[in-house]
C-alpha cells in the first residue's frame, strides 16, 4: 500500500465524449500524485488502451454506444485483476451500481462529482480499497438490504435489466420499452448489450426465447 501511495498513479480515462475527456484531464493534471497516460473512446478500445499504457486506474464512463463500461470492465478485468476501474456514469440508478460492482469495478462515481471526490475514489481503488459517491453508496445498501426472491429466472440480471427483458419476451420494441420507463434510446440498448452478454445469446430474438421458456412475459 505504501509503495503504491507513494509513485505516480497512471490514469486512462474511458469516454465516447471527448469534451468530458478533455476537462477530466484538465482537473486530473491539477493533482501531483496522479497522470493521465491516455484516453479511450469506446470499451471496445479498453483492453488495447491498457496493455499499451499500463495503467493503475481506468476511469471508466458506463454509457457508451457498442461495447458499454459494465461489458468493457468486465472483459478487462478478467485479463488484468489488478487493474482498478472507477466507473463515472451520468445517473445514479442501482441497477447500474451493482452491474458495475458485478463486473468487478471498485468505485463508482457520479459525472460533475468535485475534484476531492474524483481524487479519493482514484487513491482508495489503487490501494485495494472502494469508493462509491454518497448517492451510490445509498443505493448499494438498500439492494444489500432489500430481501432475495425466492425464486427467480436470470439471477445474474439487475431488477431493470430483467423488466426489460420481460418486455422484450413481450414483443415489445426499444422505443415502447424507452417509453415505459423514461429512458434514452441509447440507454435501453445499452441494457440489451448487459442482458445479450449476460445470457450469452447473440440478438433479441434469442433472448426473448429463453425469457419465454423461463416463463417471463405474457
Amino acid at each position: 500500500m505504501d509503495q503504491v501511495a507513494s509513485r505516480t498513479l497512471r490514469i486512462l480515462l474511458v469516454d465516447d465524449h471527448e469534451l468530458f475527456r478533455a476537462g477530466l484531464r484538465q482537473l486530473l493534471d491539477r493533482i501531483d500524485s496522479l497522470t493521465v497516460v491516455g484516453e479511450a473512446s469506446s470499451g471496445a478500445d479498453v483492453l488495447s488502451a491498457v496493455e499499451r499504457l499500463a495503467p493503475d486506474v481506468v476511469l471508466m464512463d458506463i454509457g457508451m454506444p457498442g461495447t458499454d463500461g459494465i461489458e468493457a470492465t468486465r472483459t478487462l478485468l478478467a485479463r488484468h485483476p489488478r487493474v482498478a476501474v472507477v466507473m463515472l456514469t451520468a445517473d445514479d440508478q442501482d441497477d447500474s451500481i451493482v452491474a458495475a460492482v458485478r463486473a468487478g469495478a471498485r468505485g463508482y462515481l457520479v459525472k460533475g462529482a468535485g475534484l476531492d471526490d474524483v481524487r479519493r475514489a482514484i487513491t482508495a481503488v489503487s490501494q485495494g480499497g472502494a469508493l462509491f459517491g454518497p448517492e451510490a453508496a445509498v443505493q448499494l445498501l438498500a439492494q444489500v438490504r432489500r430481501p432475495a426472491p425466492e425464486r427467480e429466472p436470470f439471477p445474474d440480471l439487475t431488477p431493470r435489466e430483467l423488466a426489460v427483458l420481460t418486455m422484450l419476451a413481450d414483443g415489445r420494441n426499444n422505443a415502447s420499452i424507452a417509453n415505459e420507463f423514461g429512458l434514452s434510446m441509447k440507454t435501453v440498448r445499452n441494457y440489451l448489450s448487459r442482458i445479450f452478454g449476460k445470457l450469452q445469446v447473440t440478438d433479441r430474438a434469442e433472448a426473448a426465447v429463453r425469457a419465454r421458456r423461463a416463463g417471463l412475459g405474457t
